[in-house]
């Protein structure tokens, strides 16, 4: 799960990493109020969407030379303006693709003196099975394009998970974003911050892009974006509260009501199968013949009738789909439950694309018995090469 940059400076600022003072809006109307809060006299309004690279994006109803997402004003006069002319339109960056996504909110905040800018995140490094810190001194860049450029420049330090964040872990991030004097000190304090939020909050990523050095030589975390595991809400009901379904796909959300592991992507074949192995192989199948998966949709191992036939309708609501793959190996998923899912579903919202099953597994011959007796417009497949070609062809 994903939440706004002023949500996750809120999660970070009550333990206690330091953060610039600042109010979210969703009214331009609010906008004076906000930035009257604040000590001025520069405030900074930023873009509140579920996509990085916003001071670069643009909005797509001002024309090829508006401003980008991210705003400095150096009155509130210049704040207000700003907020009418971004809220409520629609911000292109690098990540939301061409669609964008439209500004429902916007984080007015104070301004900082700004000597450096750092880049600092945490993830689960999977190479070594421990939380890492991966850190660089070339901060508000693109971290790819670093990567790409520049890789000596990135630094990852992983921190044993007995002994949390050591003496000299923090030496080693602070020699990796060659921080003396105050910054090095605020270091020693803002790390594990960093690292007890990641732990107890259940963190995906926390990415803090950029980090500054003001220069009073403090530390300040300019932006932040955090994401969280999603099968570790359940012990964070404050975290749960913070869920902006607006920025979410429609589909993904009645997934979740579903317990079903589905997201939207940009092909036309839709999927469904049961186990992420087999789901990243259908996926992968349906590209090498030409076409492009319109989502990831793993109903699971266990998942009954009610389950598929949910999943299938989803599935079907995308307006992008042209036509469907269902690719079931029945271990503990049976065929027969697979197929009566599907039936149930198809009887329900009609069949308006080709249809391609293949079944493989427990009660595979019953489960071909009822699709092959529906009466409905199925298309057999023998195994999943036979299947891919076959939903390629009919949507050529």
């Amino acid at each position: 799960m994903n939440i706004h940059e002023y949500q996750a400076k809120q999660v970070l600022k009550a333990y206690g990493a330091p953060v610039a003072e600042g109010v979210a809006i969703t009214s331009a109307d609010q906008a004076e109020a906000a930035a009257k809060q604040l000590p001025g006299p520069l405030y900074v309004v930023k873009s509140q969407i579920h996509a990085g690279g916003r001071g670069k994006g643009k909005f797509k109803e001002l024309g090829a030379e508006a401003k980008g997402g991210v705003r400095l004003a150096f009155s509130i006069e210049e704040a207000v303006a700003h907020a009418k002319e971004m809220l409520g339109n629609t911000l292109v960056t690098a990540q939301t693709g061409e669609a964008g996504k439209q500004v429902n909110r916007l984080y007015i905040e104070d301004g900082a003196d700004i000597a450096r800018e750092l880049y600092c995140s945490l993830l689960v490094d999977r190479s070594v099975g421990q939380t890492a810190f991966v850190v660089s001194t070339e901060g508000g860049m693109d971290i790819e394009e670093v990567a790409h450029a520049t890789p000596e420049k990135i630094h990852t330090i992983a921190i044993n998970p007995e002994t949390g964040v050591t003496a000299e872990n923090i030496a080693a991030i602070n020699a990796a974003l060659e921080l003396t004097g105050q910054a090095a000190e605020d270091g020693t304090s803002l790390f594990p911050i960093l690292y007890k939020a990641f732990v107890e909050k259940d963190m995906d990523m926390l990415e803090i892009n950029p980090l500054i050095v003001m220069e009073n030589g403090h530390l300040r975390v300019l932006d932040a974006k955090v994401s969280f595991d999603g099968n570790a809400l359940y012990r964070h009901e404050d975290i749960r509260a913070l869920r902006d379904e607006t920025e979410e796909d429609a589909k993904e959300i009645e997934a979740s009501k579903w317990d079903l592991a589905y997201v939207a992507l940009d092909g036309n074949i839709g999927c469904m199968v049961n186990g992420a192995g087999l789901a990243m192989a259908t996926m992968d199948i349906i590209k090498l013949y030409g076409k492009e998966p319109a989502n990831f949709c793993d109903v699971g191992g266990g998942a009954g009738k009610e389950k598929v036939a949910a999943a299938f309708k989803i599935i079907t609501a995308d307006p992008k789909v042209e036509g469907i793959l269902v690719n079931i190996f029945g271990g503990i998923m049976k065929c027969d439950v697979i197929a009566e899912g599907v039936v149930a579903a198809v009887q329900e919202v009609g069949l308006k694309v080709p249809l391609v099953v293949r079944l493989e597994g427990t009660n595979v011959e019953l489960g071909k018995k009822i699709l092959n007796e529906s009466g409905l417009a199925i298309t057999a497949a023998d195994d999943l090469d036979d299947a891919a070609q076959k939903i390629v062809a009919a949507v050529a």
